[in-house]
Order: C-alpha cells, then structure tokens, then sequence
C-alpha cells in the first residue's frame, strides 16, 4: 500500500458452558455429604449451597443460587513466523471489554469477525510466501492487523463501543481506521451508530458546521504557522467519519465523538482528528422518534 493511498475503515461487521456449572454442583454435592455426619439439615443446605432433602424443599425453603462467573476480556491472538525467513512475521489480535463478553449474542457477532479476519489474512500470507523472493522488500512478506474494541457508554438500553484497528500490508508504514456500533439490549442487535438518526442529511445538518470549526481548530493547533486552508484536505462529510456515542451519566446519549482517520481529514503525518460535542436540540431532531428518549442535551 502506498503512502499516498487513503485508508479509512468503517462499518465493520461466551460461551460459558455446562462444564463449570455442573463442576460446581459436584462439589457441593459432595460437600453435603460430608457434612451430613456431623451437621443440621438446614446447616449442610447453608454451607453447600443446595436444598438439604425433598420436604425442605416442600416447605418453601429455596437454594441459594449460585452467582455466575464474571464475563472477562477476551483477548485473542494469532501469530506466525516463515520458518525459512524469520524476518517475515504474520502478526493477528482482536480484542474486547467483559461488557461484549457478557452479552453473548454480542460476543458470537464480534468473534465472527475476528475470525474471517484472521482467516483472509492467513490466505493473504500464504499467497505472500509463495511468491518469488524479493530481498530488497523484507516488510512486503510481514502482516500486521490489530482491532481493538472499548466501551464508550454502558446506558440501560444501549452499550456503545468503538474500535481501533491497525492494519500492515507492507510498504514504509502501517495505516489506523476506526469503526463503532451500538448494541440494543432489547432488540438484541447491533446497530451502527448512524442507523439511530433520520438520514445522513439530517446528522449532517446538525453536527456539520460544528465539526468543521472544531476540525480547523485542532489542525491549526497541530500545524501552527504550516497550517492553511488551501482545499486540499476540505473538511469531510460526517458520512466519512467514524461517529461515537457517548455519555458522561450514565443515562442518555449527551455527546457525539467524531473521528477522520488519517488521509481524511490530513496528511498521515498529522495522524487521526477526534472531536467531541454535545448534544444539542437540533441534534435530538435529527434522531428517530423511537430513539430519541436515549438522547439528551449535553453541556
């Protein structure tokens, strides 16, 4: 890829089995029964965590319940070196927060992804090392692909995420996008973020001319005296961004991230623009009525 070629990724598309549950139940199963010599029917239900007998049951006594695990990260990765070239390296991660992993429709979706990424890039890396040797190009035999998933708001309907993603196919550097989704609790299904506004047009009415300032602001900042609108990177469209909702309470969407990456909205160079504004009233306007109780004004 050369390093004048504009990368821009966007729109991307727990198990816990019977096995622990059932290893639990065993143990305090047993522990009853060797309790049973020395103690109380009620004392042997309370310390292994199960009914003592039938009429206990019958009496209205309950079991305690046995609290589940806690969902963890998951964090996976996939690397291999050419065993006749050690400098050529295949390089593959894919993570995610407990939040995703405790969501199982959620996580089965991402760990989809994860996997026809991993298996396009091993293809790609097979086809690589078949080709005929170039010596002057060791990094043109070395992969790299990383994507990283964090929360951006946990709210009681809605969890928001977004993703970095880094991404080596050869040549002098690597290149960064981004990508977002929102998971919908009671849909059970994962929206873009985009998909929760009336059109492209209504966002980009309502997020537009601020983002444009805010972006000519941030460049100036990082470009100083070099810095100059000669309209060779205009200020994209929100429909080229990657577009993060945020909360700062917890209880409704009160701020939009919005990110360009690099070749967007500048050079390489400059790296990735984010910015963040609140919510406005015309913001909420641009949302569809069966989401807009998830919006509110931010400060």
């Amino acid at each position: 890829m050369g390093v004048q070629q504009m990368f821009h990724v966007k729109h991307w598309q727990q198990r816990l089995g019977g096995l622990r549950a059932a290893g639990l139940a065993a143990t305090a199963l047993i522990a009853a029964g060797v309790l049973s010599a020395c103690s109380a029917p009620e004392e042997i239900a309370r310390k292994a965590g199960v009914a003592a007998t039938p009429a206990a049951a019958a009496q209205g006594q309950k079991a305690p319940a046995i609290a589940p695990a806690p969902a963890k990260a998951e964090v996976f990765a996939d690397n291999a070196e050419d065993a006749e070239n050690k400098g050529r390296m295949r390089e593959f991660s894919y993570q995610w927060p407990a939040a995703v992993s405790a969501i199982p429709a959620l996580a089965a979706r991402l760990a989809q992804e994860r996997d026809s990424a991993l298996a396009e890039q091993q293809q790609n890396w097979a086809d690589l090392l078949s080709e005929a040797d170039n010596e002057e190009c060791a990094a043109c035999y070395s992969l790299s692909f990383s994507k990283e998933w964090k929360v951006v708001a946990d709210l009681p309907r809605f969890l928001s995420l977004s993703a970095e993603i880094y991404l080596f196919t050869g040549g002098a550097h690597g290149n960064s996008g981004f990508d977002a989704l929102v998971w919908d609790r009671e849909a059970q299904a994962a929206l873009e973020p985009e998909a929760l506004f009336l059109s492209p047009a209504a966002l980009q009415e309502a997020l537009g001319p601020r983002w444009c300032r805010a972006l000519a602001a941030e460049r100036k900042r990082r470009l100083g005296a070099d810095y100059g609108d000669d309209g060779f990177f205009p200020c994209p469209p929100i429909a080229d961004l990657s577009v993060l909702l945020g909360s700062s309470d917890g209880k409704a969407f009160n701020r939009i991230g919005l990110i360009a990456a690099p070749y967007v909205a500048g050079s390489y160079a400059e790296g990735p623009y984010e910015v963040t504004l609140p919510v406005t009233d015309a913001v909420v306007k641009a949302v569809k009525p069966q989401y807009r109780s998830a919006f509110a004004r931010g400060a």
